[in-house]
């Protein structure tokens, strides 16, 4: 069932959660702004799962905005994507 009221909605969470994960691989926990979970006053560690699981989610939103916004094999005639 393809829903496109989900795909903008879907991409701009993606694109936020793939924002996400370059923030928590690039900064250190100390440098993190203090809402994000992870936080540590003077830590120099860096989240690393966070930022693959951020980058993961972000991925997964943004494959969903694809699949949604592709046309079906009905909206095709009926004839799938490999046949001449």
């Amino acid at each position: 069932m393809k829903r496109p009221a989900l795909i903008l909605p879907a991409v701009i969470i993606g694109l936020a959660l793939l924002a996400l994960a370059v923030v928590y691989l690039v900064d250190s926990a100390s440098s993190l702004p203090s809402f994000l979970p992870g936080h540590e006053a003077g830590s120099s560690h860096h989240h690393v799962k966070h930022g693959i699981a951020a980058a993961v989610l972000g991925l997964g939103c943004l494959i969903f905005a694809w699949f949604q916004s592709g046309g079906g094999a009905a909206e095709r005639g009926g004839r799938s994507a490999g046949a001449a």
